[in-house]
């Protein structure tokens, strides 16, 4: 790639499902964690993308950067509540302002589809990561409070 304005984000469609499989699976890949691989994960995100409460950001051609985004009802605010299932950027990329890009749409199509909270499960001793998202204005303490918001989960056997 040749500029930054290579690297433009833009919304994800279905049809760009394995481009959004590849960067999921090298992202699991690159920290060691389960992946089913990327065919089916194209083939889940094919059906996600096409429907209303998923939607991605790519970021440059061929795609370098993601965003991976869930939406929700919630009883406690009059919008959907999104959840950034993932971000990732490539490695060689980062540091160069394509993380910051992609949160910029991401928090623009947000407003567009008038979600009420964003939330992002980061691991505690991933410094960068959460540098980054309280740069760009997220908290992991709710305003008034200084008690760290913890994360849990439980998986399910099908």
């Amino acid at each position: 790639m040749s500029s930054d304005d290579d690297w433009q984000p833009r919304s994800a469609s279905a049809a760009d499902a394995g481009d959004v499989a590849g960067l999921l699976h090298d992202f699991n890949v690159e920290f060691d964690t389960p992946t089913p691989g990327v065919d089916v994960l194209t083939s889940r995100l094919r059906d996600l993308l096409a429907g209303e409460e998923t939607f991605a950001i790519l970021a440059g051609t061929p795609a370098v950067a993601l965003a991976l985004v869930t939406l929700r009802p919630n009883v406690w605010y009059p919008g959907p509540v999104a959840l950034l299932d993932e971000l990732y950027v490539v490695p060689g990329l980062r540091g160069r302002g394509l993380g910051s890009r992609v949160i910029g749409l991401l928090l623009a199509e947000a407003a567009e589809r008038s979600v009420s909270l964003i939330e992002i499960g980061v691991d505690e001793g991933d410094l960068d990561a959460r540098r980054f998202y309280e740069r760009h204005g997220f908290a992991a303490t709710e305003p008034g409070s200084d008690e760290r918001a913890l994360y849990y989960f439980r998986e399910l056997e099908a």
